[in-house]
């Protein structure tokens, strides 16, 4: 096994990359301490000719003077597809640091639910039921910042690239019988979108969960949101270490303008009960409070206003399960329950309801709420009837 820990060492195997049809790729990486993912290490494997030397290597970012800059000119490299399992959050790392995406890029993940192994099937299960190996997992959650890295390491970590070109390559064959690789492109466009990764703290609030529609309340929300997201990316550092969302909750009810009313509060964390944090906090409520009616927040109250029939809700996820379960195609990846909800709502903006998926359910699911169809049950299975 190789540990490439120069740039020209790595440029000659992405160059070597380049002439193969496919590359394996993973990360690891730690975020429990950092607001921007550490990338650690990269593992790389080419298709295996007879189990040639060096065709699985772990790439050493954290050598000095190494650059990455080869490795992301071969995600540039339109004629060797990158193949990932479970790509997002590798993905997030790359456009972060070089903002690239592997250019083509085919996630497992994704394939696997398409070809009916179930929901966010994870790669153990892969491993197992494809390429018939089983995963040593012990070095799954170790640091992988400290050097040197142990022979365990490195051998799960080559694991998770190596194993990965059996499952490749039979997906990828799954997919061409069955012509289904455009519905994998389209849910891999996702990823591939910016928007996926930018984190804007002026759109910070709109994940914070509450049930108060004040819009006073929510402008308090989001400027403390605002200053906590722009705060976590400037010291890279987690959001919860500055303030967590039940804090923030009891800051926008309490709203504290002075460091007296601010020591009050029973959730704060003791660090942002003074310095930078108690100022930023302080200011965000004074600003929140100080928005004028018409800037602030409108709180998305569709979601309590749609007038979902329950039971049309409940036919829809029968014939979800029917057709998904004859698709050959994992349910979630078709439809989730707001989905459903929406669609019994009457309402057409709705994922469900375009592309492949129209194809496989939307069209019927329309169909069933105007109607048109109805389902019956035959020797344990369901089945659509036309009226």
């Amino acid at each position: 096994m190789t540990t490439i820990t120069t740039t020209e060492a790595l440029a000659a195997f992405c160059e070597k990359a380049k002439s193969e049809a496919y590359v394996t790729v993973d990360t690891e990486f730690l975020r429990e301490r950092t607001y921007w993912s550490k990338l650690c290490l990269v593992q790389l494997a080419l298709p295996s000719h007879g189990a040639v030397e060096g065709d699985a290597v772990l790439v050493d970012p954290l050598v000095k003077g190494l650059s990455l800059e080869p490795l992301y000119d071969l995600f540039r490299h339109t004629g060797t597809v990158k193949v990932f399992h479970a790509a997002r959050q590798d993905l997030e790392i790359f456009f972060t640091d070089a903002n690239v995406f592997p250019d083509p890029l085919f996630d497992t993940q994704i394939a696997a639910m398409v070809c009916g192994f179930g929901e966010q099937v994870g790669y153990e299960t892969l491993v197992r039921k494809i390429a018939k190996e089983s995963l040593d997992k012990s070095s799954r959650f170790t640091d992988w910042s400290r050097r040197p890295l142990t022979p365990a390491q490195a051998k799960y970590a080559v694991a998770d690239v190596t194993h990965l070109r059996v499952i490749y390559e039979y997906l990828a064959k799954q997919l061409a019988k069955s012509g289904r690789e455009a519905w994998v492109r389209e849910e891999e466009r996702i990823m591939l979108d910016p928007e996926t990764y930018i984190n804007r703290p002026e759109d910070a609030w709109k994940r914070v969960k509450t049930r108060t529609h004040s819009g006073k309340f929510l402008a308090v929300v989001r400027e403390l949101a605002r200053f906590r997201e722009g705060y976590a990316q400037n010291k890279n550092i987690p959001r919860s270490r500055i303030f967590k969302d039940d804090a923030m909750l009891e800051l926008a009810s309490t709203k504290p303008q002075s460091l007296e009313e601010l020591n009050r509060s029973r959730l704060l964390l003791r660090e942002a009960r003074k310095g930078d944090i108690a100022e930023g906090i302080l200011q965000a409520v004074k600003e929140g409070l100080a928005t004028p009616a018409d800037k602030m927040p409108k709180p998305d109250v569709e979601k309590t206003q749609l007038q979902v029939d329950s039971a049309l809700a409940d036919l829809l996820r029968v014939l979800l399960k029917a057709k998904s379960t004859s698709a050959g195609v994992a349910p979630k990846l078709i439809a989730n329950s707001s989905d459903l909800d929406r669609i019994a709502a009457g309402k057409q903006d709705v994922a469900a309801l375009k592309g492949w998926r129209h194809e496989v359910f939307g069209k019927d699911a329309l169909r069933l709420c105007t109607g048109e169809i109805a389902l019956a049950a035959t020797n344990g299975q369901v089945r659509v009837v036309e009226v």
